[in-house]
């Protein structure tokens, strides 16, 4: 049985708590995909630290530049698509066709958010001051937490992924507990893609212990979450508090 760890600045990084939790096929509960890290506060921190500083680099790489790394993992996703459906068929239960259906759209949204790197544009106009112009330029957040659910493993992680990235931020992303695997496959993918240590960090974990930290920690900038209403209230009402 295939023991994960947590992917943070481009490395493997073993769960501080020294703890694992069992992956499990829904359809057949004797199959234990692997074991995914139990992680707290202390990895959260780890990963957040390697993501702000990879950030600087990564906002000042040329969104064109970036565009092209995205380019590379669409082509990625494209070639593995059968393989990444058949590990989403395993790890949640979506028919064959749903899970290829699931791998496309992450595929269409890296090619549109690729495209986007040539499109962030700012705008001009007139001052009312005499030989003086007024300009906007888009400029990264920074940190972004990514908290996903299981019904669309892969899409939904790289519907706000891609987005992020384009846009120069870096990421901590806590994938659901049912699906970490196929988090996991699309991480080897984005370091084979060639993005940078630390622009991309991946933290598992069970409950609401991991996703708390990462809400609450001070250096996240934007939290994107997709889950239930109970926990949407709650990190908006924290997001508010702390102005993310």
């Amino acid at each position: 049985m295939e023991k994960f760890q947590n992917w943070i600045a481009g490395k493997n990084s073993a769960p501080a708590s020294g703890k694992h939790f069992e992956n499990l096929n829904p359809a057949d509960q004797g199959d234990v995909i692997g074991l995914f890290p139990s992680s707290g506060k202390e990895d959260i921190d780890k990963a957040v630290r390697a993501a702000h500083e990879a950030f600087p680099a990564w906002r000042d790489t040329p969104p064109p530049k970036r565009g092209e790394l995205i380019f590379k993992a669409a082509e990625l996703l494209k070639a593995k698509q059968d393989e990444l459906a058949r590990v989403i068929v395993r790890e949640m239960g979506k028919t064959l066709p749903e899970a290829m259906g699931d791998v496309q759209s992450s595929v269409d949204v890296a090619q549109f958010m690729a495209g986007e790197g040539r499109r962030l544009y700012g705008q001009t106009t007139f001052s009312a001051l005499n030989r003086r112009w007024a300009l906007t330029k888009r400029t990264p957040i920074g940190v972004c937490g990514l908290i996903t659910a299981w019904n669309a493993p892969m899409a939904i992680v790289t519907w706000k992924l891609f987005p992020a990235l384009i846009c120069g931020n870096t990421v901590v992303l806590k994938p659901s507990e049912d699906t970490p695997l196929t988090a996991y496959r699309l991480g080897e993918i984005l370091k084979e893609a060639g993005f940078p240590d630390g622009v991309v960090n991946i933290v598992y974990g069970v409950g609401e212990e991991t996703g708390k930290a990462l809400v609450d920690h001070p250096d996240v900038q934007l939290i994107s979450f997709t889950g239930s209403s109970r926990v949407g209230r709650m990190i908006s009402a924290e997001c508010g508090r702390s102005l993310k």
